[in-house]
């Protein structure tokens, strides 16, 4: 063999074990976060007896449903993480540039990660959740012989119309905004144009609800970690919530153990005895709490508070610093890219330091997203319950998480919290090149931010001088209003 086709032939060897070793990380990591997403989902599904010999076929439902569902909440997780982890790959090799051991971490790595999320959020979205809602709920056409196959069939059939029934609204929809010809001729080409604008559709809806939910989480993420953590004797007393919750206790385990007197008791001995136990768990937590140290009481909780608050403010802070640069420069408007220069510069003005804290960032306000979600009040009957969730409501959460978390990554950019430019087909998306909707975008995060913080921190800051003063234990003045008499 010559030279030169020696060289040919190890280059493409090279070629081949890099793509089985990319194959292999994929792999293991989304194996990972399925055998994670797989525990939450158990330990938040509703349990289900299937004893008998016909509930094999639910048996069967349920656990197709079940895959489906943990597949699409690791997809949501894997969205989440992969700006954070493409951050920080940047930074590693830009502090290890020629080790052996970290030659793994690559552009070609990092921009299959982002395709195959794309690609499964796409599956996700468009079959996989449609098709386990419409497979658990159906029972097979009517006069057709009972089974899996009666009820794949009735859920194929369901799906097919709904697919036609949204591409025709896509198609419509497309038709309406872009009046080129090119345009609607370009959307017969399914693979191509069709999905990935649909999938604009879908992210650009997901962004607006995380414009929308995200102000409000921000807000409430102080009240759900002052419920987590224990406050000083000055904000709480704790005391007093635990003889209160004692004598409830002791109350309801009178009428529990005392003999029914009438149906009416009765019957409501089983509510009874369920909100004994909810007392009971509640007592015994505010006993931890009673004991905690003095460290983590006097020092835990205002050193959250502080952190959240300075995470909040350099939120709005980045936003309206990329608002302002908006309008002196094109290059801070989002953009999508098809190679990652990995290794070359920081993504930072503050280099690592900087990069991880916009790793920090884009948690916390994913975390802020999920809270804000979950407090709206056309939400809040989505909020999983331990051991009491049934398989649709998990189907509806999985969907709403896929939602946001895909939409995360054009979320952090468009607010300019990092630097990291869209790869693969999430920089597709026609909205993201209009300077009015994403300079709109941020003035409206920023404005509803501050009036959600403003808001939250008055009616706080009231309410906790009221508490600290013992101003809520006064009697209120009751005005007692004479009516004249008819009759005089």
């Amino acid at each position: 063999m010559e030279p030169a086709e020696l060289d040919v032939l190890g280059l493409r060897e090279q070629l081949f074990h890099e793509r089985v070793r990319e194959c292999l990380i994929c792999t293991l990591l989304f194996a990972s976060l399925y055998i994670l997403c797989h525990f939450v989902i158990t330990h938040f599904k509703k349990h289900a007896d299937f004893t008998a010999v016909e509930d094999d076929e639910d048996a069967a439902v349920d656990r197709i449903a079940l895959s489906m569902c943990t597949f699409t909440l690791a997809v949501s997780l894997g969205a989440v993480l992969l700006l954070p982890f493409s951050i920080l790959t940047n930074e590693v090799l830009l502090f290890f540039p020629h080790n052996y051991y970290i030659q793994w971490l690559n552009g070609s790595l990092i921009h299959g990660l982002w395709n195959l999320v794309f690609l499964f959020s796409n599956l996700s979205l468009v079959f996989l959740m449609p098709f386990a809602y419409f497979f658990t709920e159906a029972e097979g056409f009517a006069g057709s012989r009972k089974g899996i196959l009666a009820r794949v069939y009735e859920t194929f059939v369901v799906l097919l119309l709904l697919t036609l029934l949204v591409l025709g609204m896509v198609w419509v929809a497309s038709a309406i905004v872009d009046e080129d010809a090119g345009s609607r001729e370009s959307l017969y080409d399914l693979w191509e144009y069709y999905l990935p604008y649909l999938y604009s559709c879908i992210s650009f809806f997901g962004v607006l609800l995380l414009l929308l939910c995200t102000p409000v989480g921000l807000s409430r993420m102080f009240t759900v970690t002052g419920k987590l953590l224990v406050k000083p004797r000055l904000l709480e007393d704790l005391d007093e919530q635990l003889n209160s919750t004692r004598f409830e206790e002791a109350a309801l385990s009178r009428k529990i153990s005392a003999r029914p007197t009438s149906c009416w008791l009765n019957l409501s001995g089983a509510v009874l005895r369920e909100r004994f136990l909810a007392i009971q768990s509640r007592r015994l937590a505010l006993e931890l709490r009673r004991h905690a140290s003095p460290w983590q009481r006097n020092l835990g909780y205002p050193l959250a508070m502080l952190g959240l608050l300075a995470l909040t403010g350099i939120s709005v802070l980045v936003v309206c610093f990329h608002t302002l640069e908006l309008l002196l420069d094109d290059a801070a408007m989002p953009r999508g890219i098809q190679d990652a220069p990995l290794g070359q510069v920081s993504f930072s003005i503050f280099g690592s330091f900087g990069a991880a804290l916009q790793v920090v960032l884009i948690f916390y306000l994913m975390v802020s997203s999920v809270v804000g979600f979950y407090s709206s009040p056309m939400f809040t009957r989505l909020l999983p319950v331990r051991q009491d969730t049934p398989m649709t409501k998990i189907i509806g959460n999985c969907v709403s998480l896929l939602v946001l978390s895909s939409a995360l990554p054009v979320f952090s950019r468009t607010l300019g919290i990092t630097r990291f430019d869209l790869l693969g087909d999430f920089g597709r998306f026609n909205w993201l090149g209009n300077f009015y909707i994403v300079f709109l975008y941020n003035m409206l995060f920023a404005a509803l931010t501050t009036l959600c913080l403003v808001k939250k921190f008055t009616w706080a800051v009231r309410a906790e001088l009221i508490r600290a003063f013992g101003l809520h234990k006064l009697p209120l003045p009751v005005t007692r209003t004479r009516q004249p008499s008819k009759l005089r």
